[in-house]
């Protein structure tokens, strides 16, 4: 990556389209029957936001936008006016993190303007370097709302950080979960709270270790002023540290944020911890590396029940019980967790937690800690929980070595398409149809555009069949440390259901 300072960042989101319709009146003045059907409509706008993406002074940071094609214009406003295409990202104040709670560094000076994203279907790069790199807020509107994606990648060569750090910018929300971070003594984990919007938002956090809910100081009402970001050390949130595996819970009283975790652990390396899926009664988590040393499954039950768990590995040939640890119990307010030694044995996997009676389904939220390599060459990543796919996911920034698409089809036979984008500096487009069977994970590492130059998306559209899962590994060893990171596979909401307005208007006698 070459060493130059932020000059680009490139941008289009995912959320939101504004309809409406009007009450219509039949003329004897009583309201006129409403036909029960919806539309699905491409959004209008959409936000991001991308978290500061490190502290170290040898940081170099990779931001790929893209817009994935094919889900119809998104142009217009809601009142119906024109409006031309934008997608920008911009520089939220308060950047750099302190060692404190809802406390930042100064404000970094302000970014050259960035350079956006001109049409769907071709990724736009940016890069950065340097621990002064700012947090970053975004929106589309147009053509370039539907699916758009950014990617942050992130190497850290050297340092307590070292790691290949990785992430897709995240929708702004109001309730996130993130199992597998950690307050130990070996481990820096911080909670990133992004604000896009033009007024301040106020933040909840909770900590949960394996006895319940941590004794937490400076957790309730943290400010997030607008347009800024705030990060906070999860270690000085509690009197209780030094607990290897938390559940955090981050809610908002009022506004909204963008949400994740910075974790470093001195001796495994670092990477993101992304929200976790919803808490749900099954969880699937995709595309554990073939050459894992190292897993760890985390899990909590929020409500107000235990959680017995069935534990499978899915693989190719089918899915099996990993020896020794068939079932995990989760204690209702309480974090659990699980080594899994020997489970991939060579093999791409993914897990999959159902309830041991299914008569007895509990909501969980569950992440996995996994690591490649041994003594001082090891990297960590962590991979959450996440839903299947429903109607078109995007992960960007995939190299033509390196990348690994893992899909999993837990329950029946599912058929896909996987398009591998235009290349960000050159290259055509290629698209697959590729057929899961039930209870397995499809392995892709050769799905990449022609004359490849520069990185490239990969957009996941489920066709026919059951439900499908996805995950992207990203290897890019480096001195010998095999750095990675997973991202797993977001449906994109590029489409919006809205209802549907009917008026009988034929003549009364």
């Amino acid at each position: 990556m070459k060493r130059t300072t932020l000059s680009l960042i490139a941008g289009a989101t995912a959320l939101a389209a504004v309809t409406g319709f009007a009450a219509l009146t039949a003329p004897d003045g009583t309201a006129a029957p409403e036909a029960k059907t919806t539309t699905r409509l491409p959004v209008e706008r959409a936000g991001l936001v991308c978290p500061v993406p490190s502290t170290s002074e040898v940081a170099e940071t990779l931001y790929t936008s893209y817009t994935p094609t094919g889900t119809g214009t998104g142009a217009g406003s809601a009142a119906g006016k024109a409006e031309p295409p934008t997608a920008l990202l911009r520089t939220a104040a308060g950047a750099t993190p302190s060692g404190g709670t809802g406390k930042t560094g100064k404000t970094p000076k302000a970014a050259k303007a960035p350079a956006t994203v001109t049409a769907p279907g071709k990724p736009v790069t940016a890069e950065a370097e340097g621990a002064s790199v700012p947090a970053l807020t975004g929106s589309a509107t147009g053509a370039l709302a539907p699916g758009w994606t950014v990617q942050q990648t992130t190497v850290v060569p050297a340092g307590g950080a070292r790691g290949l750090l990785g992430l897709g910018c995240g929708v702004p929300d109001t309730d996130f979960w993130f199992p597998a971070a950690s307050t130990a003594k070996d481990r820096q984990d911080y909670v990133h709270l992004t604000n896009p919007d033009d007024t301040a938002a106020v933040a909840d956090i909770e900590l949960y270790g394996p006895e319940g809910l941590l004794k937490s100081q400076f957790t309730e009402g943290i400010p997030v002023p607008a347009r800024s970001t705030v990060p906070v050390l999860l270690s000085t949130l509690t009197s209780e540290a030094g607990r290897k595996d938390v559940t955090v819970h981050v809610t908002t009283r009022s506004g909204r944020v963008g949400a994740a975790v910075a974790a470093a652990d001195d001796k495994l390396g670092s990477d993101w911890i992304a929200p976790a899926a919803d808490p749900a009664s099954s969880a699937v988590l995709p595309g554990i590396p073939a050459d894992a040393t190292s897993v760890r499954l985390v899990a909590f039950a929020p409500g107000e029940e235990d959680a017995d768990l069935k534990v499978q590995l899915v693989t190719a040939s089918g899915t099996i019980v990993p020896a020794g640890a068939d079932s995990l119990h989760v204690k209702s307010g309480m974090t659990a967790a699980a080594d899994l030694p020997d489970l991939t044995r060579g093999a791409v996997g993914s897990l999959l937690l159902t309830p041991s009676d299914p008569k007895k389904p509990t909501p969980v939220v569950a992440a996995l800690q996994v690591v490649r390599g041994k003594g001082a060459n090891t990297e960590i990543a962590f991979i959450p929980a996440t839903a299947a796919v429903s109607a078109r996911a995007t992960v960007a920034d995939n190299r033509a070595k390196g990348s690994t698409l893992s899909l999993t089809a837990p329950g029946a036979e599912a058929r896909v398409k996987v398009t591998a984008s235009a290349g960000s500096a050159g290259g055509t487009p290629v698209s697959r149809t590729v057929t899961v069977k039930a209870g397995t994970t499809t392995v892709l590492t050769d799905l990449v555009p022609g004359g490849l130059k520069g990185s490239y998306a990969l957009t996941v559209e489920p066709l026919s069949g059951g439900k499908v899962h996805a995950a992207r590994t990203l290897a890019l060893p480096e001195d010998g440390v095999p750095m990675f990171t997973v991202q797993t596979f977001v449906d994109d909401r590029g489409t919006v259901e809205v209802p549907s307005a009917h008026q009988d208007l034929g003549v009364l006698d």
